[in-house]
């Protein structure tokens, strides 16, 4: 990257976390993905129970691989092998975990998330549940505000989603989200998480690269 546009950007993600820091978030500013492995090695306890929502943020910078290899009790809803019923038990018990961690659909230069969800197990882990939510999130993700944050969801996050996991719905026709009333429709849950009322429960670690959608 440009040295002067990294220069900008680092602006840009150090006034995000300072104001998610206002908004009762713990945020810290990782210059890469080296920084936020060590921040996880440095504050993930060993033996404490960890889970995560699904995330190409965290499967980009292999941080799913290492939970699996980690010292933790890490409950992958992930795994093929599990029956629909084990996989519903084990996102039931990540409510309880020590550690949750995701990415967001968007963070807010004011300093708040948007999520959305289909299901809604995601956003209702990081509303609620866990002792600790750990949010990694690319410069990708960083938005001026909540329209923007709307319009990424809306124009990105959702239809790449889409096709990821091979839904045929109209955004991966369109490009962008059609409101639809599809059966397998992901954007049912919106979230947008202005203030964090249990102070520096939620953790966001932003990054000056691109990942995931």
């Amino acid at each position: 990257m440009n040295k002067n546009i990294q220069a900008v950007l680092e602006k840009k993600l150090q006034r995000t976390v300072e104001n998610l820091r206002k908004n009762n978030f713990n945020a810290h500013y990782c210059q890469s993905e080296e920084d936020v492995r060590a921040y996880l090695q440095k504050h993930l306890k060993k033996g404490s129970v960890v889970s995560k929502g699904g995330s190409m943020t965290l499967e980009e910078m292999g941080i799913t691989d290492w939970l699996k290899k980690g010292d933790f009790e890490y409950l992958d809803r992930e795994d093929p092998s599990l029956s629909p019923e084990e996989k519903a038990e084990i996102e039931r018990r990540s409510y309880s975990a020590d550690y949750y961690l995701m990415s967001s659909n968007a963070v807010t230069e004011n300093g708040e998330l948007y999520n959305v969800d289909g299901r809604g197990n995601r956003v209702s882990a990081l509303c609620y549940g866990p002792e600790k939510v750990i949010v990694i999130a690319g410069s990708n993700k960083v938005v001026r505000d909540y329209e923007e944050a709307v319009e990424r969801v809306r124009t990105v996050a959702a239809p790449a989603n889409c096709v990821r996991l091979g839904l045929d719905n109209p955004c991966t026709k369109f490009g962008r989200c059609c409101d639809c009333k599809q059966e397998k429709r992901i954007c049912s849950q919106h979230v947008f998480s202005a203030y964090q009322f249990m102070k520096n429960r939620i953790v966001v670690l932003l990054v000056p690269e691109e990942y995931g959608y």
